[in-house]
């Protein structure tokens, strides 16, 4: 006799037998005692549930002869017949490869003869949602008003194709998936019956793999006993399905978490050269990111996860010492190289460079951080702790501590005062951060701007500009990573140049500029010059046909007045003094506020 599989083997042929769908089986069960089955039902739910299962286990029970009603006994022959498959009146059809209308025909002028042997005809359509429209239609009347002898069961994985028209016309069973703890249960039981001893934690990652499919998990408990014989241990597993130990996921995490490439780089090697998918293994790492955000940010996490005990444990242990914000930033940036990788020739040169960017984000002190810290410094008169600097951030020479000049008598007071700061007290500690010592005297600047190329008031703001002629193709470059149909239109532009603060963009075609001086994408415009050349330019868009007065020209003033404003903002140059950079760009309108 030939091997039966597991999953034929265990296939559940009483309500008592099935697992996890407890609701679903009490509601029939319940039907068929007080004798209010519907005449057409239809099971929802992912695959490896039952939905087929029960449905013929509820033939067996509207066609057995046995004392109970509510279940059947499999002793009978209308029971036994429908076990083996050799029934007559039970029909179960194939949805996807039956599935025209000239099938529901046929299947209509079968139904009209009564039962041969059991008492009632039972149709079952499998994948019933991959039916044609034309199919589904011709059954609607058979549905509506069915002959008193037949039964109609359906069962689908994708409930949401089948028409409103067929679903109004059926009792709607959904099956849920099997739970982590429903799984080991079954799958250890079946070890024990089958005289193959595995270990708890090998059945887990069997259980994990089977995603809530009892199906598919005897699928893998099959080859996995067809591997190791008599006794299966947890590496046969990992060797068998082409699973990752926990640990490993747990090293890597750790790694990431305390800013160790190399330790990330030779596990992922290790995991290269073991010939695992690294598509798979990234989707199984942000798997694990998500169980420790879930145990950092949940009060119950266990009912969240599918995991053992021990599992929870270190999970809680790692996730214990790092914050939700940390967490969900190295998910996201995880997140965002799988994306990459699912289009990528060369997916580990990504997850490596994901790597990267998730140990050097780490290292960055957030902005808020810095800027309470930078508030706190100004409140006390400059006296504090230094502040937090990144691994990454080159030490800088300390610069004399600046004289500030007296204030001359005859000086009106500016128009917005800004608040003095008090002196430090005399027993502070003489040994001061370099940064703290600048930024004290900055406090001082602020009352009292010390000598600096000034123009009417304002400071100068050192940019570093491009030539609009001799960049004009790389701006059209830099466009089109942002909006591929501007660039398109750019690059019909005659000779553009820049003429007294004025960036002219001149076409040949009128038509050809339409679209671009419409007021928000000359906006638009406007900011990508900005950011490219470096130059606050009044953008102008004409074309061969406009007048001479301007007509038909589109034109866009940058706020040149709100942006010196906001580079002479005393904050802004403390900021740029104690980090020693410079103002690259200042942006403004509601994009930005």
């Amino acid at each position: 006799m030939s091997y039966l599989v597991l999953a034929r083997k265990w296939r559940p042929q009483t309500f008592a037998d099935v697992v996890g769908q407890e609701p679903v089986v009490r509601t029939l069960q319940n039907g068929l005692a007080r004798n209010r089955v519907a005449h057409a039902m239809i099971f929802s739910g992912v695959r490896g549930v039952g939905k087929t299962t029960l449905a013929r286990i509820m033939a067996k029970a509207l066609n057995c002869t046995g004392e109970s009603d509510d279940k059947p006994c499999n002793v009978c022959e209308s029971c036994r017949e429908i076990t083996v498959g050799n029934a007559v009146d039970l029909q179960e059809i194939d949805g996807a490869s039956n599935r025209g209308i000239q099938e529901i025909r046929e299947l209509k002028e079968n139904i009209r003869f009564f039962p041969t042997k059991c008492r009632f005809k039972v149709i079952i359509i499998d994948e019933v949602h991959m039916l044609t429209t034309e199919a589904f239609n011709a059954l609607l009347k058979t549905l509506e008003e069915p002959p008193e002898h037949v039964y109609f069961m359906f069962a689908t994985t994708e409930l949401h194709k089948v028409p409103i028209t067929i679903l109004s016309r059926c009792q709607r069973y959904e099956l849920k998936r099997v739970s982590f703890v429903e799984l080991v249960a079954f799958f250890a039981k079946i070890a024990s019956q089958e005289q193959v001893e595995i270990s708890r934690k090998a059945i887990e990652m069997i259980a994990r793999e089977a995603d809530g499919s009892i199906r598919d998990g005897l699928s893998l408990l099959d080859q996995v006993f067809s591997f190791g014989g008599d006794r299966v241990t947890d590496e046969d597993v990992v060797q068998v399905l082409g699973l990752v130990d926990q640990q490993i996921f747990a090293s890597i995490a750790r790694s990431l978490l305390t800013a160790d490439l190399a330790q990330c780089f030779d596990l992922l090697e290790k995991i290269y050269v073991a010939g695992i998918d690294l598509k798979r293994f990234a989707t199984d790492l942000l798997a694990y990111l998500r169980a420790l955000l879930i145990c950092r940010t949940s009060p119950r996490p266990e009912a969240l996860l599918d995991v053992s005990d021990q599992e929870l444990a270190e999970l809680r242990e790692l996730s214990a010492n790092h914050s939700p914000e940390t967490l969900s930033m190295l998910f996201q940036l995880l997140f965002k190289g799988m994306s990459e990788m699912q289009y990528s020739a060369h997916p580990r040169l990504v997850l490596e460079m994901a790597f990267i960017k998730a140990v050097q984000a780490g290292q960055v002190t957030p902005a808020a951080a810095l800027l309470a810290r930078l508030d706190e410094m100004i409140k006390v008169g400059g006296v504090g702790q230094p502040m937090p600097s990144t691994a990454s951030a080159a030490k800088e020479p300390e610069k004399p501590p600046v004289v500030v000049p007296p204030k001359p008598p005859a000086a009106p007071l500016p128009e917005k005062k800004t608040p003095v700061v008090p002196e430090p007290p005399a027993d502070a500690e003489p040994e001061l951060d370099s940064k703290v010592k600048r930024l004290e005297a900055l406090v001082g600047k602020i009352a009292e701007p010390k000598n600096r190329e000034q123009k009417d008031g304002r400071v100068a703001i050192q940019t570093h500009t491009k030539d609009v002629r001799k960049n004009w193709d790389s701006f059209v470059a830099y466009v089109k990573e942002r909006k591929p149909w501007m660039a398109q239109v750019l690059k019909l532009c005659e000779n553009p140049r820049e003429d007294e603060g004025n960036l002219l963009v001149r076409f040949d075609n009128p038509s050809d500029c339409t679209l671009l001086q419409e007021p928000d994408n000359v906006k638009d415009l406007s900011v990508y010059v900005l950011d490219f050349f470096q130059k606050d330019l009044r953008v102008r868009i004409s074309s061969r046909g406009d007048k001479a007065d301007g007509q038909g020209e589109a034109v866009l003033d940058g706020p040149k007045e709100e942006r010196r404003a906001l580079a002479n903002d005393p904050l802004v140059q403390m900021t740029v003094d104690v980090f020693g950079g410079q103002v690259g760009a200042i942006r403004t309108g509601p994009r930005f506020r």
